[in-house]
């Protein structure tokens, strides 16, 4: 889940785990990850999308092409593509010998009149994303950039965490959630880098961005964060490194590593497009570029890169 700490699953109608945003001293090699025997997301899961405040259609769709190009059962090419940075998440359902993880995109929730107000709590979080389907479900909440949230561009880019849904068959289960914010007005220096020059370190100069959406391309990043720590440890007993109070997930033990020869303030050595001079790694849907950050392969025990 997102935010900068871990709860115990007693507490999880609370997020626990973040997408914060640091830069790395080195790239880790040799991490010990471990797998503490819960259950993983797995079999048909769908995506719940709401859309909490003021988002362009042109905003909505670099998202919902990202999702897309998961699991996309037509190839995307060129390679590196969006579902080859999915693959490695394929090592973790190996390794535990989980049941095989499928997404799909199911539905979507306009909330353009902010209903609760444009300053939210992590309750109120909670309530936006219990309005999504919760059988076999990652329910997934965006605000738009003038929409304040507990944390948010402080300690924590976006979290995600599990609750109870309603009983099914008389018994009760757990559906995940993840909140990711728009930074564009608020932190992009903290939550939208290498899109824009970082509050602190190596003052490099910003990257393009590969939809020319500082906000959303910055989204993206923490949402594909996010989205590999909640299906690899949904519910603060799956895959993660250090105390469960303040885990390191799939993606967070990685952070700021996006390529090959990353070190501090500079994300690694990119693809540039010719045309447009837009910074990416991965291609995904409708000629879609994305930057996605380095995972964890529990293979190798390495930050894993496309380029």
């Amino acid at each position: 889940m997102a935010f900068s700490i871990f709860l115990p699953l007693f507490l999880s109608l609370l997020p626990f785990s973040s997408s914060t945003r640091s830069f790395p001293n080195a790239q880790p090699q040799q991490l010990l990850f471990h797998y503490h025997n819960g259950p993983l997301l797995s079999g048909d899961i769908s995506l719940n999308l709401i859309w909490y405040g003021n988002f362009k259609a042109s905003q909505k769709a670099i998202v919902i092409d990202f999702l897309s190009s998961l699991s996309s059962s037509k190839p995307i090419s060129p390679n590196p593509s969006v579902s080859t940075w999915w693959n490695t998440i394929h090592n973790y359902y190996t390794n535990s010998n989980s049941k095989p993880l499928s997404l799909s995109l199911a539905s979507q929730i306009q909330l353009p009149d902010y209903s609760l107000g444009k300053s939210l709590t992590n309750s109120h979080i909670l309530a936006l994303a219990s309005k999504g389907g919760q059988t076999n479900a990652i329910n997934l909440v965006f605000t738009a950039p003038d929409v304040t949230v507990d944390g948010f561009c402080f300690n924590k880019c976006g979290s995600h965490g599990s609750s109870l849904g309603a009983p099914i068959n008389g018994k009760p289960h757990r559906f995940a959630y993840i909140w990711v914010g728009n930074s564009q007005t608020q932190c992009p220096g903290y939550c939208a880098w290498p899109f824009h020059q970082p509050l602190y370190g190596p003052q490099t100069p910003p990257l393009v961005a590969p939809n020319n959406d500082v906000g959303m391309d910055g989204l993206v990043i923490n949402l594909a964060a996010l989205l590999a720590g909640t299906v690899t440890n949904p519910f603060g007993n799956g895959f993660y490194q250090g105390p469960k109070e303040a885990p390191l997930e799939a993606a967070s033990a990685c952070t700021g590593i996006f390529a090959k020869g990353s070190y501090p303030g500079f994300p690694g050595e990119l693809l540039v497009d010719s045309v447009t001079g837009r910074s990416y790694n991965a291609n995904g849907r409708n000629g879609r570029k994305y930057l996605l950050p380095a995972l964890f392969d529990p293979n190798t025990s390495a930050c894993s890169t496309l380029v």
